[in-house]
Formats: C-alpha cells, sequence, structure tokens
C-alpha cells in the first residue's frame, strides 16, 4: 500500500502554542500570557456583532469593501490595496503561499514571531533565522543574509515577544538596500500602542517590494474573532486575493472590525491606560531587580538572572492565580512576556513577583496591602 507522504517541511513544524489560561486547582486566575486587551473591544464593536447575529444565514460579502473602506479612511490609505484576513496570521500564511516556496528562503529575526517559521516550513520554503542585537532587530544582520534565494522578510515592529521596536529611519534604510526581488513584511500587530507611528504605510507607498500587515486582536480587544488586514502594492494584493478564500471573514468579524474602529474614545482610553500601567509595572519590577527594555507594546519582557530563576517565579505566580508567558522558546529561556492587565492586575503580579524576590525593605511594593490587592483582583 502507497504511504501518502505531506509535503517537504511541514514535519518540521513544530505546531504553535498559545499562551495558556488555566491552573489546576484555581478557579479565578489573572490571564497575562496572551497580550490580550484587559478593557475587551469597544461597546460599539460588542453591539455590532450581536446584530449580524440576525442574518447568519446570509454568506458574507466576499470583498469586504466597507471594512477596507473604514481601514482606509481611519490610515488615509488606499482601499483597493488592502486585503482582510483571518487575523495578520492568514495574511502572513498568504504572503508564504504566494511567494515562497522550494528553493527559496524566508529571514526572520532571532526572537520574532514564530508564525513566519511556521508559515515558511509550510510552503516548502527555507526559513532562515537572524541575530538580533540585544533583543532588537539588527537591519545588517538581515543584509547580510540575503542571498539569491531570498523571496520574503519579516520584520515584527514593535516586537513580540520583546517589545521593543525599530527606529523609522532604519527600517527606511532596510526598504531602501534590499534587492528588489524580496518582499520585506512590516508585522505591525503592535502598532497602535505607539501614537504616531505609521506602521511603515510610507515605506509601502515608496517601495512596491514593502507590504504592511495589522490585527484587531490586540488594541481593539477583537482576538477571538480574528480579524487581521495588510496593505500592499496593487500586484501584491492581487496576487494574494487568487489564494483568499471568499468567504473567509464573516458579516459578524467584520461589522465588528469596522464599528471598532469608528470608536476612538475607546482606543485612546485603551491606549493611555496601557501606557500608564506599562511604565509602572516596569519601574516596579525593575525596583526588584527585575529590568526589562523599553516596551513598546501591551507588554514587558522581565529579564531575571537565569532560566531557572524565570521557570521557578513562573511556578509561584501560578500557585498564586497568575499566568504569564514563559519565552524560552524564541530563544529567551530567562525572561518572563507579563501582559499589560488592567490596574489591579497590574499590581497583583507585581506584588507577588516581590514576594517572589524578597522585595528590599522600605519598597513601594513592600508597602502595598495584600488584602486590598486580593479584593481588587477579584472585582
Amino acid at each position: 500500500m502507497t504511504k501518502i507522504e505531506p509535503q517537504p517541511g511541514i514535519m518540521r513544524i513544530k505546531p504553535y502554542v498559545g499562551g495558556a489560561s488555566s491552573v489546576d486547582g484555581v478557579a479565578n486566575v489573572i490571564k497575562l500570557s496572551s497580550n490580550e486587551n484587559p478593557f475587551g473591544p469597544s461597546p460599539d464593536a460588542i453591539e455590532a456583532f450581536q446584530r449580524a447575529g440576525h442574518e447568519l444565514h446570509r454568506y458574507p460579502n466576499t470583498d469586504h469593501a466597507s471594512l477596507r473602506a473604514a481601514i482606509g479612511a481611519l490610515h488615509k490609505l488606499d482601499p483597493a490595496r488592502i486585503i482582510c484576513g483571518v487575523g495578520s496570521d492568514e495574511v502572513i500564511t498568504f504572503l508564504c503561499q504566494c511567494y515562497s516556496g522550494p528553493g527559496t528562503e524566508v529571514i526572520y529575526t532571532e526572537h520574532g514571531f514564530s508564525m513566519y517559521k511556521i508559515s515558511a516550513l509550510a510552503a516548502g520554503a527555507t526559513p532562515v533565522k537572524v541575530p538580533e542585537r540585544e533583543r532588537m532587530v539588527d537591519v545588517d544582520e538581515i543584509l547580510k543574509a540575503v542571498t539569491e534565494q531570498t523571496s520574503l522578510v519579516f520584520v515584527t515592529n514593535p516586537g513580540n515577544p520583546t517589545g521593543t521596536m525599530v527606529s523609522q529611519a532604519e527600517l527606511a534604510r532596510l526598504a531602501r538596500e534590499l534587492p528588489d526581488h524580496v518582499l520585506l513584511v512590516l508585522d505591525g500587530a503592535y502598532v497602535e500602542y505607539v501614537d504616531g507611528f505609521d506602521g511603515g504605510a510610507r515605506l509601502v507607498d515608496k517601495y512596491d517590494n514593502v507590504f504592511m500587515t495589522r490585527t484587531f486582536s490586540k488594541m481593539y480587544g477583537l482576538g477571538g474573532l480574528r480579524i487581521g488586514w495588510g496593505y500592499g502594492a496593487p500586484d501584491v494584493i492581487d496576487v494574494l486575493n487568487r489564494v483568499r478564500g471568499p468567504f473567509n471573514l464573516s458579516m459578524a468579524q467584520q461589522d465588528a472590525a469596522e464599528a471598532a474602529l469608528h470608536d476612538r474614545d475607546h482606543v485612546a482610553r485603551c491606549l493611555s491606560e496601557n501606557t500608564r500601567l506599562r511604565s509602572w509595572l516596569a519601574e516596579a519590577l525593575a525596583e526588584l531587580g527585575v529590568p526589562s527594555d523599553t516596551s513598546c507594546a501591551n507588554f514587558i519582557l522581565a529579564r531575571f538572572a537565569s532560566a531557572d530563576e524565570a521557570a521557578d517565579c513562573d511556578t509561584f505566580l501560578q500557585e498564586q492565580g497568575i499566568i504569564v508567558r514563559m519565552v524560552a522558546g524564541y530563544g529567551l529561556p530567562h525572561c518572563l512576556r507579563i501582559t499589560i492587565g488592567d490596574e489591579a492586575s497590574c499590581r497583583r503580579v507585581a506584588h507577588m513577583i516581590g514576594k517572589f524576590k524578597g522585595g528590599p525593605p522600605g519598597s513601594k511594593l513592600m508597602l502595598l496591602d495584600e488584602d486590598r490587592l486580593d479584593d481588587e483582583a477579584a472585582t
């Protein structure tokens, strides 16, 4: 009997593992492992999603015209150059499916999003990992790795799980110096947390071989609906639409995303609170001897003295009902990625890391009232 074999590269894929959401024996956990918006989606998005429930027997439109128009209006982009997907992950898959394959190479950076390697292998391409410099994307290392076989370069900016950011000048240099046969993909899942940053849209307008991806999963709080989009040259969008399923987004997804875009007050509140609490948490942990790089996202990457200390702290936090993210799979075994939650959650995780570390006498963490924190975390 003939043995059925998968495509080359498939069996090299290690399935993606998301952040944990439960702890055995703990009823109410504080989940800070998946970079979710603690304030949830806009009430307008929830209402739009509920209204869409009355039309579940209807097929959705195939062109996402209204959503693309709303995205274009907000960001001053041509809607005809926008493609929507089931999260930006699907757009990344389209890019690898269309522009890589056997005999090609896909470059990604040392601590970059794991879906780049997965999507490259699924397309039969060879993933090429290049070093970062102190958890920062190194443009020179990327350029050194480019060969005639290179088809795609993926750069997460701001980075995940690092939270660090490549300057616009360096991005422009990378776009300028890459050969024409290489498509540079700027993954902007966390762009909304950087005030005034366009995610690379102007570079897309200037260079035909630059593409930008974005998502509704982070700032807009719609991770459960899986909605993303990309912006690129007309020829690239045409190619991607040829492999995109005609009904890849439901009307509920499209309507909720469009409503979320329009609620700028909700976005402004989420940005303000994230900025405030991110600074507080980073400073509080630094006081305990747990440093982190300046984060431009909705999490911090807390660095411990060793991989063992990070693992022990993770275990201790789970025992207290707090879930953060181990990132050894991203080459950072001595780090924990901690999502910025609401104020009670941030204070709780800082307090418990303080207990784990034996916080310095007189520190502001040691002065927090534990019973009050328990009450806040339960609300």
